[in-house]
């Protein structure tokens, strides 16, 4: 007997509460790292932060949350699934980093030191970040055709294994030290996250764990931290309530000539996103969602360019970690919600107010699950033959770690940094090498992953096709590049000892491919691996 009951999609369950205030307070902490590297770093003005730069970037994650939901309705509908999970979207954590400490900041400080007024300056830097973000948001458009022949070409290892390193070393390790940064709040936090997340058990009431943790977490942080118990110093939140609407401008073209110099750093950003796209897609097909590549890529890119137009200098992206998000229970209703609460938030001012009244250490726990799921995940819907591909794409992002640590004038001053970058030595100098592998850590990552995959499937010319890609990449500084921003460049205009980074790594790619490529013809090559070898 047919069944003619219509198909209903619950897309609103308990498990989006999870969801809401993981996605929430992802966001929250880019908005975060971006108000205090301007305001504390910089000295940037933070009305112009909270009012001008902050609602149109919050505007992007509203536009692209919205159809992101959409998506999710469309999918559960097409193939009668009612278990479809929305595909997380919201702030860049490393270009956000990256425009702030690359782009931003280093055009204020300019701008003030050639004798513009600081207000002057601020707000010629807001021209330029929104310039920036329109041709990022424009290359990722143009850049969304290409994603699905990636993934097709690159194999699951490459594009998993580079996700799972960032999830090692940035989602995971990073927080884990702003747990222990204010330990008795953080490893509550971070165990009541362990208790219901990781270990799947529920709180009475079935009470939703990571709203329990925001609860407990900052609850604890106020009665401990006035008194000078909870580590550190305590120091009042400030923020008030900064009304500011993102209005479609055209202050942008103001920014645009200026913005030209920073696209070398800037546009590698859109790059990773696209790649970061293609990869998270692949992630939520792993886990049951086969949404369609090219739709997710070019919804990211349309609010890229709407957080531009609008005032935005942080670029939106699809969430590593959509599996994450369905394991706490969530649909599609903690993308809506993600997105009314950030996009009004902006506007409204509370975001930035939330910004500064809970504590790192009480968010860092949610990232830390995050990045759980993606290391489990890369290493469960791959072969298992291609384990050792997988750690391999690991590298490239413990080398981008230390960099972000070794370059902090906090840990180490410039004018040692910079000598450590040219010391002389019997080898290329330590430091230049850790920034070189650190740069273009996910490309770098993917290619290393994909070489080694094909490399263990006995598919020596594929193998070495992706050597000869990375010696490419890495003759003008896509991957590889030997400045510490990671501009682009043609190798003869480096001075030594940078400008051996990309011969010598080149060098090294060729050799390696051309090598493979003999041997891919030899008799051993073409043996099937044996079962102890595996």
């Amino acid at each position: 007997m047919k069944n003619d009951k219509p198909f209903k999609y619950d897309w609103f369950v308990i498990g989006d509460l999870n969801g809401f205030f993981g996605l929430t307070f992802d966001n929250m902490t880019n908005l975060s790292f971006l108000a205090g590297i301007l305001i504390f770093a910089f000295g940037f003005p933070a009305e112009i932060v909270y009012k001008r730069m902050f609602p149109g970037t919050a505007i992007g994650v509203l536009f692209g949350d919205l159809v992101y939901t959409w998506m999710a309705f469309r999918l559960a509908k097409k193939t009668n699934n009612p278990t479809v999970t929305a595909m997380p979207l919201g702030l860049d954590a490393p270009s956000t980093i990256g425009m702030a400490l690359a782009v931003l900041g280093p055009a204020f400080l300019a701008m003030k030191g050639a004798g513009m007024a600081e207000h002057d300056a601020a707000m010629m830097t807001w021209y330029i970040g929104m310039a920036t973000m329109v041709f990022i948001g424009i290359f990722k458009l143009v850049f969304s055709f290409f994603g699905a022949w990636v993934q097709k070409v690159v194999p699951q290892a490459g594009l998993l294994g580079s996700l799972a390193g960032i999830g090692l070393a940035l989602i995971g390790f990073l927080p884990l030290i702003d747990v222990f940064a204010t330990p008795i709040v953080g490893m509550v936090a971070l165990g009541i996250i362990f208790y219901t997340l990781v270990a799947g058990i529920r709180l009475p009431k079935n009470f939703p764990g990571v709203f329990a943790s925001i609860v407990v977490g900052p609850g604890l942080y106020y009665l401990l931290a006035p008194p000078g118990l909870a580590g550190g110093t305590y120091t009042p939140p400030t923020a008030s309530l900064q009304l500011g609407f993102p209005w479609p401008t055209l202050d942008f073209i103001q920014g645009a000539r200026p913005a030209l110099k920073f696209l070398p750093i800037a546009l590698p950003f859109g790059l990773l996103t696209v790649i970061g796209g293609v990869n998270v897609t692949e992630s939520a097909r792993g886990a049951g969602d086969d949404f369609n590549t090219r739709d997710i890529l070019l919804t990211e890119a349309v609010a890229t360019l709407i957080a531009g137009v609008c005032g935005g200098v942080a670029q939106s992206t699809p969430y590593i970690g959509q599996p994450a998000y369905k394991q706490m229970g969530s649909r599609a209703g903690y993308t809506l919600l993600t997105g009314l609460f950030i996009g009004l938030g902006g506007m409204l001012g509370y975001v930035g107010w939330f910004v500064e009244v809970i504590p790192r250490a009480v968010i860092a726990p949610i990232l830390i699950f995050v990045a759980f799921d993606i290391m489990c995940q890369a290493f469960l819907a791959c072969p298992a033959a291609h384990a050792p591909a997988v750690a391999f794409a690991y590298f490239p992002t413990l080398a981008r770690l230390l960099q972000i640590k070794l370059s902090n004038p906090m840990v180490v001053p410039m004018e040692n940094f910079n000598k450590l970058m040219v010391e002389q030595g019997r080898a290329l100098p330590e430091m230049l090498v850790t920034v070189a592998l650190g740069n273009g850590f996910i490309l770098t990552g993917m290619l290393w992953g994909a070489f080694m995959a094909k490399l263990i499937d006995r598919k020596l010319k594929a193998a070495s096709g992706y050597l000869w890609v990375l010696a490419a990449f890495t003759f003008v500084g896509i991957i590889h590049s030997a400045i510490p921003d990671g501009s682009m460049y043609w190798p003869w205009r480096l001075d030594n000892p940078a400008r051996q980074i990309p011969y010598q790594f080149g060098l090294g790619y060729v050799i390696l491919a051309v090598m493979m490529f003999a041997l891919s013809f030899t008799k051993e090559s073409k043996e099937p691996p044996s079962a102890t070898h595996h």
